[in-house]
């Protein structure tokens, strides 16, 4: 797409109240940078705007979790409309399976979603989806009864995950194989045979299951770790960023039609959420106060601070093995690395799931990165908004994965 054409599409909208004359020089400097974007653009209709008038105001839909600060964050600290797009209250759901039912049924608009969903979505169910920009990275961990200490322990109990298809089961199964464990999906554990059964639970019930003893420990996304240690009941056994250093977790994910049918819509709804990462970079501790006050997590304050802020290794000897990664709890760098998208596949092929993954052997590693994420727009917002110094990326965005259990 050329300036022009950038220009010229994000035109259509102003009449429709979404974009005013700032609004639409901003854009036009990031539609500008987008033309490397794949397939944007080439099915945008001429009359978008229709389309845009049909839209109304944008659904976000997010479990209480930190993952999806900048979601919560482009909304309470007003973003989004000052990039022109108008939102509704976002949405909390649950759970995994209630927040993809209301996407997939068109009741929401933008999600964040587990990065091994949205390939199981992508890949598996068919669905017309992109991923625009990570959300974050790192931000999860086990988290296990305060009796045990060490990996051998979880043999012969039940772990709880948030979902089949998250980080959190990959990154589990990377840890029990080093440690000489197994994963079972069904029947009981077996300590003899150094086993551990996985069940999914929602994140919201893993604190009151662990405290009840129901089950071991749970990995999962914060601030329900920070909870479990605030509240005395559970302790961080290691935090997933410590295996694989700076994974993504969740994905801003849009429908591909939003894209395709509306492309100035989309380069906006990227630049906010890149916008508000670096408001959560910049201030961890006035986000998690602007969380809690305005309601969008349920959490305490106190636990939510922990989990935007508290990474030292004097609190967490034993839990980070890797002080040189020099990482945080959770970071904000919106880049989705390639890299990543084929290592992920690669690996969910090594995880034991309850359900048919065969789809995973049909992926072509060679194209899955562009077939699942919208090439460009996250680089085009990234440069808008400073750069990649900013958000602590490479001058170069490639990178080599790295995963020491």
């Amino acid at each position: 797409m050329s300036e022009n054409n950038a220009l010229d599409a994000t035109c259509a909208h102003d009449t429709n109240g979404w974009f005013d004359r700032r609004t639409l020089l901003r854009l036009a400097a990031v539609g500008a940078a987008s033309a490397s974007v794949v397939g944007f653009g080439e099915a945008a209709p001429a009359n978008a705007a229709s389309w845009t008038n049909a839209l109304g105001k944008l659904k976000i839909g997010y479990l209480p979790i930190t993952d999806a600060s900048p979601l919560l964050i482009g909304h309470a600290k007003g973003i989004f409309e000052e990039v022109g797009i108008k939102t509704e209250q976002p949405k909390l759901f649950r759970s995994w399976p209630s927040l993809v039912e209301a996407f997939q049924a068109k009741q929401l608009d933008v999600v964040h979603l587990l990065m091994p969903l949205a390939l199981q979505l992508k890949f598996a169910a068919k669905q017309d989806i992109k991923v625009i920009t990570w959300n974050h990275t790192n931000g999860s961990a086990l988290t296990v009864n305060k009796s045990i200490n060490k990996f051998s322990e979880l043999a012969g109990k039940t772990v709880a995950i948030p979902f089949w298809y998250s980080i959190h089961n990959v990154v589990l199964q990377q840890l029990f194989r080093a440690e000489g464990l197994s994963a079972i999906t069904s029947g009981d554990a077996s300590a003899a045979k150094k086993t551990v059964k996985l069940v999914v639970l929602a994140p919201a019930d893993m604190p009151t299951a662990l405290a009840n003893g129901q089950i071991a420990g749970y990995i999962v996304a914060d601030p329900f770790n920070a909870v479990a240690e605030v509240k005395g009941i559970g302790k961080i056994l290691r935090f997933t960023g410590d295996v694989w250093k700076e994974h993504a977790c969740c994905v801003t994910v849009v429908r591909g039609d939003l894209i395709k049918n509306n492309p100035s819509a989309a380069i906006a709804l990227t630049d906010a959420i890149v916008r508000a990462q670096l408001e959560l970079i910049k201030d961890r501790k006035g986000a998690a106060s602007l969380l809690s006050s305005k309601g969008y997590l349920p959490q305490p304050l106190p636990a939510i601070n922990k989990a935007l802020n508290d990474y030292s290794l004097a609190e967490y000897k034993t839990a980070i093995k890797h002080p040189e990664w020099k990482s945080n709890r959770i970071d904000f760098k919106p880049f989705p690395f390639p890299s990543y998208t084929t290592a992920l596949i690669s690996e969910l092929k090594k995880t034991k799931i309850d359900g048919d993954a065969s789809f995973l052997s049909k992926i072509n590693l060679k194209t899955a990165h562009k077939d699942l994420v919208a090439v460009g727009l996250a680089e085009a917002a990234i440069t808008n908004n400073g750069g990649n110094a900013k958000f602590g990326l490479p001058a170069k965005l490639t990178r080599t994965e790295v995963i020491k259990p």
